[in-house]
């Protein structure tokens, strides 16, 4: 059974194509100067779009992911987003390691919050 947090995954969905908008235009507002933070802002808004777009849910557009792949990408994203300056060498850009640490914080909070259902039949009391 899926954690019952008090945002629901329809909400989650709508967040996570609105991030995914965002990581694609954020080199662009916020003045990213390394390129290595612009590709990999870019690279991650196109995935989160993709992920978001193929799990199973009320905002997908093909369900063919699971929701408990889909939670573990979550997280692993989450780990990504804090340790990205570091790992790809623009941690002294001030403005791209600060959204990617703010992001990966906040994905990480919003997918403990997510209350995520099994898709099937639903037992009433």
């Amino acid at each position: 059974m899926f954690r019952q947090g008090p945002i629901s995954q329809l909400i989650h969905g709508g967040i996570e194509y609105a991030a995914g908008v965002l990581f694609i235009a954020a080199p662009f507002i916020f003045d990213f100067d390394d390129g290595a933070a612009t590709a990999v802002s870019i690279v991650v808004g196109v995935l989160v779009i993709f992920i978001a777009a193929v799990t199973n849910g009320p905002t997908s557009l093909v369900n063919s992911l699971p929701v408990s792949v889909h939670i573990v990408l979550d997280y692993a994203l989450a780990a990504l987003l804090v340790a990205a300056p570091f790992v790809f060498g623009f941690s002294d850009e001030t403005n791209p390691t600060v959204f990617f640490i703010v992001l990966g914080v906040a994905h990480l909070l919003i997918t403990v919050a997510t209350r995520f259902t099994r898709p099937g039949p639903s037992v009433q009391a």
